[in-house]
Formats: C-alpha cells, structure tokens, sequence
C-alpha cells in the first residue's frame, strides 16, 4: 500500500512538472498556450455558457451572429425564446414584453430560455422573466454611417421619413423636413436607431451627463458589446468569453447587399450623419473604445493575430466544402428556394449555393450555416412546438 502511495506521489509530480515545462516552453518559444490546450485535454477552456441574450441591433451584421446562436442552439439542444404565434419579431418597435415569447405565460410561470436572440427593443424587467438569472447580455453595434446608409437602402418603402427623400444625401442635408418626430416608432429606423434598440429615445437631447448615464447604464448590463466592422475579432473575443469551441463561431456572412445595392455618401453627408445620429455616434465611439480595451485585456496583440487567423481559416475550409462558389448569389441565382433571404426596399440581399453531392450529415451542417433567419426561426420553431400551427414564410411561396 505504502509503495502505491508513493508511485501516485511520484506520478502526480511528474505530470505535474511535465504540465509546467509545457508552458515554460511555450512561454520561451512564444506559442500560444491555446494552440497547447487539446494536449492537456481542454480543461483550460471550462464549460461554456449555454445561457445567452443578444440584443440583435438592425444592420449591424447580427443576422449573422443570430445564425451562430441559433446553430448553437440547435446542436446543443437548447430552447430559444422565439416570436409567439404568427409573429417573426418579438414585439418591435414596441418595448418587449415577456407575451410576446411562444410558450411565456401570463401568470408570472414563464417559461425560462437558453437563448434569446431575435429582433427586440430591449426591456430589462421583461426580458428578465424569460431567461435566467445567469444568463450573458451582448449586443453588436455598427459605424452609424453605415448603418443609416444600409437602413435608408433596406426600410426605404416602409420609413415615412425615408419614402420623401429622393436620396440618402438629399435627406440628411436637411433631414427635419423630412422627419417628424411624433412618428418616432415609424421611424425609429431613420434616426439614432441602435439607440433605439436599447430601450432609449432616439430624439432626447445629447447632454453630457445624460449621456454618459445611459452608457453607464448599456455597460451594467450587456457583458460584451461587439463591433461589426471588426467582425472576426469581435468572433474571437465572444468566443474567449462563452468558452465555445472554434467551430460555434465560424460563419458565412448572412443577409449582406450586392455592391449595387451600396450607396456612396460624400464627406458632407457622413459627417452630417454622424450629427444627425448623434448619440448612435457616442454608442459607437466608446464601445470601440471598451472592445478594444477587452482585446488588449484579454487575448493581446500576438493571441489575437494568432486566433483570427485560426478562424479565416476554418471558415475557408468550411466554404470549401459547403458552398458551390465562394461567392454570394442574388435571388435569381440561387437554385434551392428553401435558401432564398428575404428582400426588402432596394437592397438585394445575397444567398449561396451548397455544393451537390455532399452527404447527409455534411448537408444538414451546411444548410444550417447559410440558412437565412426567417427559415431558421422557423425551423426552431418547428422543432420547440411540434404541436403549434408551422410559421408562415409568405415570401417563399411567391
């Protein structure tokens, strides 16, 4: 017995020493300890979190991200607390409310979800009833320039305060004669609409100190505020935070425009959207700044070279074997109706096409990381309420 005790001794500091050369060596060559992670068995990356809430903010890349969480989701058997009956959007433009999730009652016993990931306005009280308490809060923002321009392409026909203009320059060289603020909720696309999302009026005035309070207030609550033009980092760090492996956050980019469908602003116009959006422009501003700050926190330059490239990789790798071409199709090209993205306003919003021939496990994958929003909801909808009538996809019928 006192030989065992001793063999375990020596074993244990032999695994021990051989675990601390490892990372020594590491420290010495410059690896990333990351790369050294499957060789110790992972038990660095912890569990992942599987409770997660992102406020899905308009053209800002988070139909993509919604993808990611719905394939989460549907891998890991989570529920996701998705539009009621009919609906495709869990209330907008109107604050959420705990009804409007399929399956949430209204004597307080709602239902708890794993994932809450479609459009809403946020309402902290009420999105608290439907997900629980140790739940992950992020969000996206996008460079409100380009946000507006996108907005103006897409939601053209539906904005009042759009449909007058007779350009996106036009209208923000004198943006209050087109814009009347008593139809805020009708318009909330057409000014400081990522402010909007969050709960907040998009026409109170920018005061200092107002401002800086309800950023306070957007960082109290959301954990990781992701930037869209910085997409794979913004992957990377997500990633770091829910401890997913690579594959969780690989994507193909979803619901994006054909380059016809991009208007060109002068100088002028950004600069006037910017004041236009004023408190979109302080959002973005200083959750750039904390991103980056999280970066630099938490991965470090080398690190976060080392994992983008990880990801471009896999992503190359998985496009290879999925997709027909590498290059995005519009309506008319895209052989599989099921696939089609859903068009709106003067955007043409682009699609692809799988590669024939692949086998059933590899096609089920890859359906699922270009299938559009609409048909995933859908999807998942199916899935969760096998008993409740399928979700309507007009559009695909036409």
């Amino acid at each position: 017995m006192l030989f065992l005790l001793g063999s375990s001794r020596r074993c244990f500091w032999t695994l021990l020493l051989l675990t601390l050369g490892v990372f020594l060596l590491a420290g010495l060559l410059r690896v990333d300890t990351d790369t050294l992670a499957p060789l110790l068995g992972g038990r660095a990356e912890g569990h992942p979190v599987t409770n997660v809430m992102f406020l899905k903010t308009h053209k800002t890349a988070s139909s993509t991200v919604l993808n990611i969480l719905f394939r989460f989701a549907e891998t890991h058997n989570l529920s996701v607390a998705l539009p009621a009956g009919s609906r495709f959007h869990l209330g907008y433009p109107w604050l959420f409310l705990a009804r409007y999730v399929e399956g949430a009652g209204p004597d307080g016993s709602q239902r708890r979800f794993n994932v809450m990931c479609n459009h809403l306005r946020f309402n902290l009280p009420e999105v608290q009833k439907v997900v629980p308490n140790d739940t992950f809060y992020f969000s996206i923002l996008r460079n409100p320039v380009f946000q507006l321009e996108s907005s103006f392409t897409y939601y053209r026909s539906y904005v009042p305060a759009f449909r007058a203009a007779p350009s996106l320059d036009a209208f923000l060289a004198a943006p209050h004669t087109f814009y009347n603020w008593s139809q805020s909720l009708n318009n909330a696309y057409a000014r400081n609409h990522m402010w909007f999302d969050l709960g907040f009026d998009p026409d109170e005035l920018a005061a200092e100190s107002h401002v800086r309070a309800r950023l306070a207030e957007v960082e109290r609550r959301f954990q990781l505020v992701l930037i869209a033009e910085h997409f794979d980092e913004s992957m990377v760090l997500l990633r770091q935070r829910l401890r997913w492996r690579l594959d969780d956050v690989v994507s193909f980019r979803l619901n994006s425009r054909s380059q016809r469908s991009v208007a060109s602003l002068t100088p002028e116009s950004q600069e006037r959207a910017k004041h236009w959006c004023a408190l979109d422009w302080r959002l973005y501003q200083h959750f750039n700044r904390t991103f980056w700050a999280s970066v630099r926190a938490e991965l470090g330059p080398r690190r976060l070279r080392a994992e983008v490239a990880r990801l471009r990789a896999r992503r190359r790798e998985l496009m290879g074997l999925c997709l027909q071409d590498s290059v995005p199709k519009n309506k008319t090209q895209i052989a599989d109706r099921k696939l089609l993205p859903y068009q709106s306003g003067e955007a043409d919003i682009l699609g692809y096409n799988l590669r024939q021939g692949l086998d059933n496990e590899t096609l089920r994958m890859c359906q699922r990381m270009v299938m559009p929003e609409l048909q995933y909801m859908a999807h998942l909808y199916s899935l969760q309420f096998p008993e409740k009538p399928p979700k309507d996809i007009a559009f695909l019928e036409a």
